[in-house]
């Protein structure tokens, strides 16, 4: 018989500590038509994870050298993150980057959080 005994969590809000705005993009209104103006979506805090080191060869095969996996809250229907959007982390070390999201999916084991797994877009540089 298996026994009953509390598990931890793996993410608890506690290890949420890094800033993060998702971002639309939407033409602007003029002569250029491929300059862009961003408008702020979500911001929220979340639990920045890079490609781990045992993962870093298979990363490196598939060009995914730079993505990021982010751990949020899941803000209910109060915005749902998709494809379109883009993400800012706002650290030092992050703060020029702009990453495009790839997937976003609930955390089946803990419904209180969302995974979303980003890429870096290298055509666009946060100003």
């Amino acid at each position: 018989m298996r026994k009953n005994e509390y598990r931890k969590r793996k993410v608890h809000s506690g290890e949420l500590r890094t800033p993060v705005i998702f971002y639309e993009y939407q033409p602007v209104e003029g002569p250029y038509p491929d300059q862009e103006e961003r408008k702020e979506m979500y911001s929220c805090w979340a639990k920045v994870e890079s490609v781990w080191l045992r993962d870093l060869e298979q990363a490196k095969q598939n060009g995914t050298e730079s993505d990021v996996t982010l751990t949020i809250r899941d803000p209910l229907q109060e915005f749902i993150p998709t494809n379109k959007h883009f993400i800012r982390i706002d650290t030092y070390d992050y703060k020029h980057l702009v990453y495009n999201i790839t997937t976003s999916q609930p955390d089946l084991q803990h419904r209180d959080f969302i995974k979303v797994i980003a890429s870096l877009k290298d055509d666009m540089k946060w100003e």
